[in-house]
C-alpha cells in the first residue's frame, strides 16, 4: 500500500487517536494532508476536535476521579501541578481555553482542573471551544505549510514522503527533547531537595 491510500484510508483514524493522545504532530502532519488533497480540512478539523475534546474530558474525569492516587503514583505529573493550580484559580476561563497550546500540560492540566472546584460542566464547554479553536490552527498550520513548501519547491508530489517524514522526526525529536528536559529538571529539583 502507498502512502496515498494509507493517508486516505486510516488518516482520519489515526487523527482522531493521535488527538486524543496528544496531537500536535499528527494535526499538522493531517492538515499537511488536507493541502495534498488526500483529506478534507473541515473533516480533518471536526475529527481533531472530537479527539482532542474527548481525550481532556477522559483526563478531567481521570481528575475528579483518582487525582491524588494518580500523583502519588507519579509524581512527576505533581511538580508541575502546583503553579498550575494557582493559574486555575486566578484565570480559569484563560487557562482551561489555553490548556492544549501549553506543551507538556495537555495531559497533567485536565487532570488539575478535574481536581479543582470547576464544574465539569465549565470545563465539558471550555474544553469544547479550546478543541475547536486549537484543531482549526494546527490543521491549517499544516495546510499553510502545504502552500509554503509549494512556493518554495514548486510542485511537491516527487518529494512528499520525505516532507512526511520531515514533519513526523521534527514532532518526536521536539517531544523527546521536552522531555529529557523536563527529567533533567526534576532531577536537580530532587538533588537539592535531597541536600
Amino acid at each position: 500500500m502507498d502512502l496515498t491510500a494509507l493517508i486516505q484510508t486510516y488518516g482520519y483514524g489515526i487523527v482522531l487517536l493521535g488527538t486524543v493522545l496528544e496531537g500536535e504532530t499528527v494535526l499538522i502532519l493531517a492538515g499537511f494532508a488536507a493541502h495534498r488533497g488526500y483529506l478534507h480540512l473541515p473533516l480533518v478539523i471536526v475529527t481533531a476536535t472530537v479527539g482532542g475534546f474527548l481525550g481532556d474530558q477522559g483526563y478531567f474525569l481521570l481528575g475528579r476521579r483518582f487525582g491524588d492516587r494518580l500523583f502519588h503514583r507519579f509524581p512527576t505529573l505533581e511538580s508541575g501541578t502546583t503553579r498550575f493550580t494557582q493559574l486555575l484559580n486566578r484565570h480559569s476561563v484563560l487557562v482551561i481555553l489555553s490548556l492544549r497550546f501549553l506543551y507538556g500540560l495537555r495531559t497533567v492540566g485536565p487532570v488539575a482542573v478535574g481536581m479543582s472546584t470547576v464544574s465539569w460542566q465549565r470545563f465539558l464547554v471550555l474544553n469544547l471551544l479550546g478543541a475547536i479553536f486549537w484543531s482549526a490552527v494546527f490543521a491549517s498550520l499544516g495546510y499553510a505549510f502545504g502552500n509554503l513548501a509549494e512556493a518554495l519547491l514548486g510542485e511537491v508530489k516527487e518529494v512528499e514522503k520525505w516532507i512526511f517524514v520531515a514533519i513526523l522526526l521534527v514532532g518526536i525529536t521536539t517531544a523527546l527533547l521536552y522531555r529529557s528536559r523536563r527529567s533533567s529538571v526534576s532531577r536537580s529539583l530532587g538533588e537539592r531537595v535531597g541536600e
